[in-house]
């Protein structure tokens, strides 16, 4: 086999996610107190290896499903072979866990737990029904990671907002596994509303005004999201999917923005903050829908 083409490796990679990655890591670091840039970089540079490994090796563990159920990906289309996705994606986490051992140990040690969750993700993609709940603990990983190079660390504060956003990658995961359902289920928008009931309860004072006006962000693109998932006049799983996926970044500017008592930071104010995070958002939402799948008919199973 030749090699492998871009839209191939941009597919394999899922780019419309990295920009998520990016903002959790940063709304971390502003919770864990800001100040310090000098580690920025290496937990950035990690986190995209990582993400790029754990994309890669999700298709590698997941061929025998999506030859049958999504042949348009780069495996089972031979845009790209099995042995090199695999290289490719163990390669990436090496890379990404050693990378982030430049921020310091506990970054490092963050990075290590990071590649057991997406070991261990795809190893139980048909074994675990509650699989999603892993993609979120990763994503609170990622709060974790970025807080650690800030000037107070791993706070209460990143911890807490870390776990609302885990508990949103959650809800928006077992959405995306209902794909293959014949009805959706329902309970997981309690999940993804988590996110704004933690806002609305941490948040007081002059902080409530804030937390409200971006808690009122995200429920409204929330519900355009149900709106294209569950309203049957106007079903479109795709967009729906993206929105959610997307929506991480508000997410994580409702958990940033509302600046803390007494904080300082190298941001004058939330609005430059702001201005970073809906860049993020419109980067990923474009993203997703560049590199969108076309409809897929499962392949029919032969007689014996």
């Amino acid at each position: 086999m030749g090699m492998p083409s871009l839209r191939a490796i941009l597919s394999l990679s899922r780019p419309g996610g990295l920009p998520t990655v990016w903002s959790n890591c940063l709304a971390g670091w502003w919770l864990g107190g800001g100040h310090r840039l000098e580690g920025l970089p290496w937990i950035f540079a990690g986190a995209t290896l990582l993400y790029l490994g754990a994309a890669f090796l999700n298709d590698a563990f997941d061929v025998v499903h999506d030859r049958q159920w999504r042949r348009a990906r780069p495996i089972p289309a031979g845009g790209i072979g099995l042995k090199t996705a695999w290289r490719w994606g163990l390669a990436l986490l090496v890379a990404g866990a050693f990378v982030l051992w430049g921020a310091g140990p506990v970054a490092g040690g963050l990075g290590l737990t990071l590649v057991a969750l997406i070991v261990l993700y795809n190893l139980t993609r048909h074994a675990l029904p509650f699989r999603p709940l892993l993609s979120g603990v990763c994503r609170w990983a990622l709060y974790a990671l970025g807080a650690s190079v800030a000037a107070r660390g791993v706070t209460g504060w990143a911890l807490w907002c870390g776990l609302a956003a885990a508990l949103y990658m959650a809800g928006a995961g077992f959405f995306a596994e209902d794909k293959e359902r014949s009805e959706p289920r329902y309970w997981p928008a309690a999940l993804l509303a988590a996110p704004i009931l933690l806002a609305l309860i941490l948040n007081t004072n002059e902080y409530r005004e804030p937390a409200l006006l971006l808690s009122a962000v995200l429920g409204i693109w929330l519900l355009r999201c149900f709106r294209y998932l569950l309203w049957r006049l106007d079903r479109n799983p795709a967009s729906a999917l993206e929105g959610m996926a997307a929506g991480l970044v508000f997410v994580d500017w409702l958990a940033a923005c509302p600046v803390l008592p007494g904080r300082q930071s190298y941001f004058e104010g939330p609005r430059e903050l702001s201005f970073i995070f809906l860049a993020l958002f419109g980067i990923s939402l474009a993203l997703h829908r560049a590199l969108r799948e076309p409809p897929q008919n499962p392949v029919p199973a032969k007689k014996v």
